[in-house]
């Protein structure tokens, strides 16, 4: 094992299910050796057990679909602005002059914080659910994909030029190009952020979701549906990153290289 030393694709997949068996063990042995309260922390069987039932019995497909459509839909409304100006910013000075102070000012504030605000104009429905997420995401997107454009090497810049091109053929030629594969990791991790902003708008006034389940659950103090709930979490966010990983190595295999 080397500093920066790439790892065979088997190695990694390999020590990936090696984290998640240790973890597995870990929880296995301290609830069922008593060492934790079960009260305070289902053993892995129990969460399976009642998991199960929350999806043959108790509608939670439902929710999962719920929660799923409420990310995609507030990410992609915040994606559709955010690129279009995070390229402008990235690529034309004045524009970044321009909107960088407030984009920057914005992204500090939390999405969370916005949520009395957004049950006062919006009530308690889907659009102040969407709000959550693209408040928590579009000012994030902007800026790192500014950046990823406006960190462009020069010279390929300056030899585009040199063969002529035009203003609109170096971004659409040069800056696009050369940047699509950071956008679409920008992109990426973002949509992991979005997911922590959905569950906090489902926290509160909320009548479907995952967010709502473990809300329910956690006034029953039943931790294994609380588990499960996080868990399920994880696991459609870990498809969801890997099928992102996936798609950007088609589209952008130059970009791998060395990885």
């Amino acid at each position: 094992m080397r500093p920066l030393q790439p790892v065979s694709p088997g190695a990694r997949i390999a020590l990936g299910v090696s984290f998640f068996v240790l973890f597995v063990a870990f929880w296995s042995a301290i609830t069922f050796g008593g060492i934790v309260p079960k009260t305070f922390l289902a053993d892995p069987v129990q969460m399976l057990l009642s998991g199960w039932e929350l999806l043959t019995k108790h509608g939670f497909a439902k929710d999962i679909g719920m929660t799923v459509w409420r990310v995609v839909g507030g990410f992609l409304i915040a994606a559709a602005i955010a690129v279009p100006l995070g390229v402008l910013m990235g690529a034309y000075k004045p524009v970044e002059a321009f909107f960088e102070p407030f984009v920057s000012f914005a992204r500090y504030l939390p999405a969370s914080a916005f949520i009395p605000l957004l049950i006062l104009w919006a009530g308690i429905g889907e659009a102040q659910k969407l709000a959550v997420i693209f408040i928590g995401s579009f000012f994030q997107l902007v800026l790192m994909i500014a950046v990823s454009v406006g960190n462009t090497r020069r010279d390929l810049v300056e030899a585009a030029y040199t063969l002529g091109a035009g203003d609109r053929g170096i971004v659409t030629r040069v800056l696009l190009p050369s940047s699509a594969p950071e956008i679409a990791e920008t992109l990426r991790m973002v949509l992991g952020w979005a997911w922590t902003y959905v569950i906090v708008a489902e926290l509160i006034g909320a009548s479907s979701g995952i967010g709502h389940m473990i809300t329910d659950s956690q006034a029953l103090l039943a931790t294994d549906q609380i588990i499960f709930g996080i868990i399920v979490i994880g696991l459609i966010g870990l498809v969801t990153d890997f099928a992102f990983k996936a798609l950007n190595m088609k589209l952008f295999p130059w970009a791998q290289i060395g990885r």
